[in-house]
């Protein structure tokens, strides 16, 4: 458990202390929600750029031959060899 200090204006810490907003849980809720709203953007930010590269599609064929060399390489590291 981490313990935090942070400086507020005193009346946005009054007007968050009475929403209840102060409050362990009510603050782990707050960064957790956050935290999965940029999660989300980045997501959705990346398949623009993927969008924006306007790369070929690739067949079923080409995926399988990927999954099947990163399953290769996996296998390759879990043996030491």
């Amino acid at each position: 458990m981490t313990t935090l200090t942070i400086d507020l204006p005193d009346n946005l810490a009054e007007e968050a202390k009475q929403a209840g907003l102060l409050t362990p849980s009510a603050i782990e809720t707050i960064l957790r929600e956050t935290l999965r709203g940029r999660a989300i953007e980045e997501l959705f930010s990346a398949a623009d750029k993927l969008t924006a590269a306007n790369l070929p599609l690739m067949t079923m064929d080409e995926i399988q031959e990927e999954v099947n060399a990163v399953r290769a390489q996996r296998k390759q590291c879990a043996s030491g060899t």
